[in-house]
Formats: C-alpha cells, sequence, structure tokens
C-alpha cells in the first residue's frame, strides 16, 4: 500500500491496522499493542492540530450534540486514566457503568433524554476511534494518544477536578449496564433522523475531543465519487485535534488486544521537513495554516485569509504536502479546499452501506436533480435550498423506517447530508458540506451516476453508457 493510499483509508475508515513488527507508512503515528500489532494515525506538520482554526476565526465541522460528546469524553478518561503520571493513552479499561456513574456526576442529572444524549456521545466517540467499547467495558481508544505532550499537564488538572462517581444513586442509570443489549435504534438526538442540535463548544471535534471535529479528520467516512464522508470535527478535547471515523482496528470489529503496560507511540520526524525547510518561520507557518483550513475547515476558506493560498509559490508546496496523503487542492473562484485525489479515490472506494447509498441517491434526486431540471438550480451546483422531505424519503423506499432513520443519521454524521428546518414544517434534507470537496472529475462522475438513477432508460442515460464503453 502507498502512503497516499495509506493516508486516504486513515481518514476514510480510521486508524489502519498493523501487522506485527509492521511499520506504520510515511507520515503516520504508530500506535504499538504489547503483542507487537499496533495501528497507524496520520501526523500533521510542525505537530500542528486543528485548534489552528481558531486562531483565524475558521469553524471546523460540527459534532452532533458536541457539548455532550466532551462531557462523556470526559467521564470516560476520568475513569480509564487511572496512572496520572504516565501518558493518557492506553490507559485501563473501565467498567462501562462505572463511565456512566462518573458522566452521572457531572452533569447532575439521570433522565431518560440524558440517557439517549449519552448513547448518541459512546457510539460517535467508539465510530470515531476516541473510545473503544467491548464486553461491557470502556478503553481510550488511538485517538487519544494523538494529543499532544503540552497539553497533558491540561489534562491532567481537568482529570483530578472530575467528579469520580463513586456514589451512585439507585435509578439514575444513564446508559444500559453490562449484560443489556444496546439499543442501536435511533434515540434522542438520533430521533426520526433529527439532528439533536450542534453546540460548536471552543474544544474539538469529537473528541476530535481536542480541537477537530469529533471528526469525526473528521475523520471522515469515505462517500461515493470522491466526496469526504464524514470529517467530524467536533470538539470535544483538550487541544484541538481532528477525529477520524472507524474504531480503533479499523474494522469497525471494535479494539485491538493490549499488554498492559507495553504500548508504544511512535511519532514520524519532522513531517514534510523537506517541503516545508526552505520556507522562512513566517512563511512555514503560513503553508501549515493553510494546509489544516483546507482539509479541517467546515466549509472552503477563501484565499485572502490565507496567504499561501494566494501566492504560487506556496501553494505549490501545499498541494505537494496533500499531494503526499492522497489529497488535492479544490478551487472554487477564490476559495479553497481539499478533496480525495480522483486515482487516490478510485483506489479507497467507499465505506458506506447499500442502504446508505440508496437513501443518498434518493435525497439528491430530490434536492438537486429535480430543482435542477426545473431550472432552478444551476448545472454544476451540488448544494440545494430544496429539502428533500422525510415523508417523500419514505414514500420512495422500500428501507424499514429504522433502516432508513439510521442511514439518514449516518449519512448527516458523514457531512453528506445537512438536515434543514423549515418553519412549522418537518423540513428535510440536503446535501451536506462534504460536497464542496468533489473534484470537476468527481463532479462529473457524480453527475452521470445520477442521470443513471434517475432516469435509468432516457437517451441521456444511455448516451452516458455508451460513452462508458
Amino acid at each position: 500500500m502507498t502512503p497516499e493510499l495509506a493516508h486516504a483509508r486513515a481518514r476514510a475508515t480510521g486508524p489502519l491496522s498493523l501487522g506485527v513488527g509492521e511499520p506504520s507508512p510515511m507520515g503516520m503515528t504508530r500506535l504499538g499493542h504489547g503483542d507487537g500489532t499496533g495501528v497507524a494515525l496520520p501526523a500533521w506538520p510542525d505537530g500542528a492540530t486543528p485548534s489552528l482554526l481558531e486562531e483565524y476565526q475558521v469553524a471546523p465541522v460540527n459534532v452532533e450534540r458536541s457539548g455532550e460528546t466532551r462531557r462523556v469524553l470526559a467521564a470516560a478518561l476520568k475513569c480509564c486514566w487511572t496512572d496520572l503520571t504516565a501518558d493518557p493513552w492506553p490507559g485501563s479499561p473501565a467498567p462501562v457503568e462505572d463511565v456512566l456513574s462518573a458522566y452521572r456526576a457531572l452533569i447532575g442529572r439521570g433522565d431518560d433524554l440524558m440517557r439517549n444524549w449519552a448513547v448518541g456521545a459512546l457510539r460517535r466517540l467508539h465510530d470515531s476511534a476516541w473510545l473503544e467499547m467491548d464486553a461491557g467495558t470502556v478503553r481510550l481508544g488511538p485517538r487519544c494518544a494523538c494529543w499532544p505532550s503540552d497539553s497533558h499537564a491540561q489534562l491532567r488538572e481537568l482529570v483530578r477536578r472530575l467528579p469520580s462517581g463513586e456514589e451512585r444513586s439507585p435509578g439514575l442509570d444513564v446508559l444500559p449496564v453490562a449484560g443489556e443489549a444496546w439499543d442501536d435504534s435511533p434515540t434522542g438526538d438520533d430521533a426520526d433522523g433529527q439532528d439533536g442540535g450542534h453546540d460548536s463548544g471552543g474544544g474539538c471535534s469529537a473528541a476530535e475531543g481536542d480541537g477537530e471535529r469529533l471528526e469525526a479528520d473528521g475523520d471522515e467516512t469515505h462517500g461515493p465519487s470522491g466526496a469526504d464522508g464524514g470529517e467530524a470535527h467536533g470538539r470535544p478535547g483538550a487541544d484541538g485535534r481532528s477525529v477520524a471515523g472507524g474504531d480503533g482496528r479499523g474494522d469497525g470489529t471494535g479494539g485491538d488486544a493490549f499488554v498492559e503496560g507495553a504500548a508504544s507511540v511512535t511519532v514520524p520526524d519532522a513531517v514534510d521537513e523537506d517541503l516545508l525547510g526552505p520556507f522562512d518561520e513566517r512563511r512555514r507557518a503560513e503553508i501549515v495554516a493553510a494546509f489544516m483550513a483546507v482539509e479541517h475547515a467546515a466549509e472552503p476558506v477563501h484565499e485572502a485569509r490565507f496567504p499561501a493560498l494566494r501566492d504560487p509559490a506556496p501553494r505549490r508546496t501545499l498541494a505537494e504536502m496533500l499531494r503526499r496523503r492522497g489529497r488535492t487542492l479544490v478551487q472554487d473562484r477564490e476559495a479553497w479546499t481539499s478533496g480525495y485525489a480522483d486515482e487516490t479515490a478510485a483506489l479507497t472506494g467507499t465505506s458506506l452501506g447499500e442502504a446508505e447509498r440508496a437513501v443518498l441517491v434518493l435525497v439528491l434526486i430530490h434536492s438537486v436533480a429535480i430543482p435542477r431540471a426545473e431550472g432552478l438550480l444551476p448545472a454544476d451546483s451540488w448544494l440545494s435550498p430544496f429539502p428533500a422531505q422525510v415523508d417523500e424519503l419514505r414514500r420512495h423506499t422500500r428501507l424499514p423506517v429504522g433502516e432508513l432513520d439510521a442511514a439518514l443519521r449516518t449519512l448527516r454524521h458523514a457531512g453528506l447530508l445537512s438536515q434543514v428546518k423549515a418553519g412549522e414544517e418537518a423540513g428535510g434534507y440536503i446535501p451536506g458540506p462534504q460536497f464542496n470537496r468533489l473534484t470537476p472529475q468527481a463532479r462529473r462522475r457524480l453527475q452521470e451516476e445520477l442521470i443513471l438513477a434517475a432516469g435509468p432508460h432516457t437517451p441521456l442515460a444511455a448516451a452516458v453508457r455508451a460513452n462508458r464503453r
């Protein structure tokens, strides 16, 4: 696997699993387990984190209920970081009920609404590799190893000040305890496919809990046609790093086996130093800031705010930094973002399931294809003010309501869909901010796929199929 593909897959599906003695790809941090296996996570240049966006007043991608997510992560940190003289990761496993007790003590409530919020927060933290949950226990996920060492003092002080939750009051459980089945159906903030609201917070993205989207690097769920799907750059942590989707193994099955006391973190030296070395300190900082902005901002950023995007010389360096990660610059007039390079996207594929892809196509037909055919949208636009109503989606799909709601939730968390409200109406769904990251070739390919989906027997669809032969 090339370094470009490794970085793209880590961003799309989460930390990469490494075999016994297998080194991490270039530019990635290796988290080693006691049995010789490990996982790899992308490293950022000059030790920067997505919290750098705050200095430029650029918003990261929001995480649903990021405030609750930060609090659940804090409760887990309180229970799992038992030796404050050591680094937080890997910590020690803690029973789920201990984490829930600490969470209840932190918020001072234990009603059903809090239970629903906590269920959603734990799900997001597990999916984004900030926590690993297995057999009734919780462990700090590989994302927690990415907290910069200079933030550990602040985290230690936070942990010391958090209530322990040792005194439990009967009847206040906010989550099921070990041995009880987890209800994976939409609840609370996820009920009926509705956003529970965004608390942008000042921390991070999912437990990008530390400064990026719980990204959630966002981490991202790779969407179809090269769209980034899920850079959840929420904000539950202390230092502001991004969160990539996926679990500690990168295969959705949970965490790898650990040998206590034998974990190791190997950080690569001088990431991109060969590219950044020739520049003076000011130019170097400008390039790194532009890199973090195009990779982790919620929307494309204007070049007037980032000199490295205006000047062709540093912009070429920025483009090479992205190329090494399977990414490319995407320009929209004077605004810039980044997306998967077309050749890398073809190899990475998509992590979305069949139901999620079907629902996404249905939303695109109702919110983009139909308004475009009526002349209400420009030909190349994938952002639409015309929401696909939930009732309309339910009428035009064969998916059970529960599967439809789960698919909408997944697409929403991935940034591929956004939910809008329309006055007293229920509102609906429109394409999410990840569609800003489509390259021109990906846009054309998605347009062709939409034609084939909306009118498979039309002359235009026949022309598309003929051109592909």
